[in-house]
């Protein structure tokens, strides 16, 4: 078997995988092996997946995904699919099949054949499933189909999986004795933490850890280690139960290190805007500068239907405090399973959050597009400004349903342009 990326790069080896990344991120590949060696940078690839390599991680540009997948209430897999094809032309790195509905199995087998993109999973959705639609109580789960899943799926060639691996019995008590508002508002850190009170029985994936690893390992699949207690409301934020979590989860990001398993750590979440740089801060320092990805976050609990925009505040603010991965959060967060039209919006909302991100923690040539469009306006060059646009579709459509006396200018100043004004200056 090949040598997957950490025991390659702790070899001395710069893999193909390694190679490619480096030119697409514009930093020397042995750089990037060394951030590989070290935990600060992780490779999304599955051995089995034929697709074209992401890096997340330190110095890198701060990468997007999006979430897709059917509920219990609707389930259409061309519906699904189609989300899949606009979240890689609206521009997202990575994609996350959260099915819980209609044939989980058929669904990410055809999303997976169709991506040219990194999949994730959350193999917890796949394993409760069954007792989760016949009412089945929690306390009849059976941890063994857990790993049989998670064995099925890093075969089949998942990427990475969100395994909620930190979310123990003595982290519960912690919250519970906090009185949260909203307690555990993973789904899949709720149905562990069910079973979990129902059983009296620790977490499986924390008390199995070692097998998590070397199933991960075989196929080179990098574990999202999930923050199952990650704050839903505002007034949860940064509290104990979540800071023990993430202290768990740097330990767990530590083992997986020193067995050659790429780790990243899941974060919150819904933060108020001036705790988002703490979070990082406490994230890179409690896990030994692991990639950072975080839901969001969101940074007020009063916009529902603009939760794209509340997630875009705050996962500007954390990429540009260190974040490495935003997962976008859509305009129909908290109400139903978002549109193809939510997904897009969602997709842009995060894009925009990634690049300002990255142009305030000085990625290299992050502004380069910036600079070019700036120059597009300065010479009133309409296409040219479209195709520096995060959107060039809704750009131009926007543009057509104007009447215009000068094309040269917009209907907002016509005559009053200043930028006409300042050329007939110079």
């Amino acid at each position: 078997m090949n040598q997957n990326q950490i025991e390659a790069a702790k070899n001395n080896i710069i893999t193909n995988e390694v190679e490619y990344c480096s030119k697409i991120e514009d930093i020397e590949p042995e750089t990037l092996k060394n951030d590989i060696a070290n935990g600060y940078t992780v490779i999304l690839k599955n051995s089995m997946h034929n697709i074209k390599p992401l890096a997340v991680g330190k110095g890198l540009t701060t990468k997007v995904n999006a979430n897709i997948g059917s509920s219990g209430d609707k389930y259409d897999l061309a519906e699904e699919l189609e989300k899949l094809f606009v979240s890689i032309k609206s521009g997202a790195d990575a994609v996350m099949d959260l099915s819980t509905g209609g044939n989980i199995v058929e669904f990410r087998k055809e999303i997976l054949k169709n991506s040219t993109i990194p999949l994730g999973t959350v193999p917890l959705y796949e394993a409760f499933q069954e007792i989760m639609e016949t009412g089945k109580p929690l306390d009849k789960f059976d941890p063994e189909v857990l790993f049989d899943v998670i064995q099925r799926q890093c075969e089949e060639g998942i990427d990475f999986i969100t395994v909620h691996c930190g979310l123990t019995l003595e982290a519960i008590k912690k919250m519970n004795r906090q009185k949260r508002i909203l307690g555990i508002v993973s789904r899949g850190g709720s149905l562990i933490a069910s079973w979990m009170i129902k059983t009296n029985r620790e977490n499986p994936l924390y008390e199995q850890f070692d097998r998590l690893l070397k199933i991960a390992k075989k196929n080179d699949v990098v574990l999202s280690l999930g923050d199952g207690l990650r704050p839903g409301s505002l007034a949860d934020a940064t509290d104990r139960a979540q800071i023990s979590e993430l202290i768990m989860l740097g330990e767990l990001a530590k083992m997986s290190l020193e067995e050659g398993v790429q780790a990243m750590i899941e974060g919150p979440g819904h933060i108020p805007l001036n705790q988002i740089e703490t979070n990082i801060k406490l994230e890179k320092s409690i896990c030994n500068g692991a990639p950072f990805y975080v839901l969001g976050p969101l940074v007020t609990d009063i916009a529902p239907g603009y939760d794209h925009i509340t997630s875009s505040i705050g996962g500007a603010i954390a990429a540009g405090a260190g974040a490495d991965f935003l997962c976008y959060v859509t305009p129909a967060e908290h109400l139903r399973l978002p549109s193809i039209e939510d997904v897009k919006d969602g997709v842009i909302a995060a894009k925009i959050a990634a690049h300002a991100g990255d142009i305030a923690k000085g990625v290299k040539n992050a502004i380069k597009k910036d600079i070019e469009i700036s120059n597009c306006r300065k010479l009133m060059d309409w296409e040219g400004q479209y195709n520096n646009s995060l959107d060039p579709e809704k750009a131009r459509e926007m543009r057509k349903t104007i009447t215009l006396k000068d094309d040269k200018v917009c209907s907002m100043c016509s005559s009053y342009c200043s930028i006409k004004l300042n050329a007939a200056l110079q």
